[in-house]
């Protein structure tokens, strides 16, 4: 009888790993259409300046199964960031949001949130276990519009700038207090072995041909920034 029993949970690990790799590369996949659709609103948007400038895009798409839910719920995603800065972006790394409260109260389960890493500093906290936004990084909602200047003294400051989208409305949205940890279930599930977010982000991590649909819309919207004359 335990012989049968671990039998059983042998063949069933492999198909409970390909199951979660497939729910990641859906989630990917409406990560892309998440960014796809925010870009072609009619009366805003993330203003592309910031996309250009951005160390990495973080993108929480909102699944049923998995959607972010305001008052102690979470929400996976993932999060890419520019390779060497330039145009090419690291495979994703799948995260997941937490927060107690997120300042926010915007029907649960139908909210897509963004977000932007500004600057190094921001880049190089995603290498922890964990992050607190508005404690470990310095995080506000981001400016809403295609062509807005954020050039306030608070914009520059900000490591991690945000928005949300729930019901047709789209707004920046201050995530102080939230959380984000990579998903390291997920993340092995994905890439067929234990891995860090490091590892991912930097670009170790071959990424996965299921994330040629997110690469095309960073290309389309987030060309790194010229600089110089």
């Amino acid at each position: 009888m335990k012989t049968a029993g671990l039998l059983s949970l042998l063949i069933a690990l492999p198909v409970f790993a390909a199951s979660k790799r497939s729910d990641d590369i859906k989630r990917i996949h409406a990560s892309a259409t998440v960014l796809n659709e925010i870009m072609h609103a009619k009366d805003g948007g993330i203003p592309q300046d910031l996309l250009q400038k951005a160390y990495c895009v973080g993108i929480i798409p909102s699944l049923k199964r998995a959607g972010f839910i305001v008052g102690g719920k979470y929400g996976k995603g993932l999060i890419t960031c520019r390779l060497h800065d330039t145009d090419a972006w690291s495979a994703p790394s799948m995260i997941v949001l937490e927060s107690g409260s997120i300042g926010f109260q915007i029907g649960g389960g139908e909210t897509d949130v963004i977000f932007t890493v500004m600057n190094q500093g921001g880049r190089n906290a995603l290498d922890k276990d964990k992050v607190t936004l508005g404690g470990d990084v310095a995080a506000m909602g981001g400016p809403v519009g295609r062509e807005v200047q954020a050039q306030t003294d608070a914009m520059m400051r900000a490591q991690i700038l945000s928005w949300s989208r729930s019901r047709g409305i789209f707004a920046g949205v201050s995530l102080e207090g939230a959380s984000l940890r990579p998903d390291d279930e997920d993340n092995q599930a994905l890439y067929g072995r234990a891995i860090t977010q490091k590892e991912t982000l930097e670009g170790a991590v071959p990424a996965p041909a299921g994330a040629k649909s997110l690469y095309a819309e960073l290309a389309r919207y987030a060309p790194k920034a010229q600089t110089g004359g």
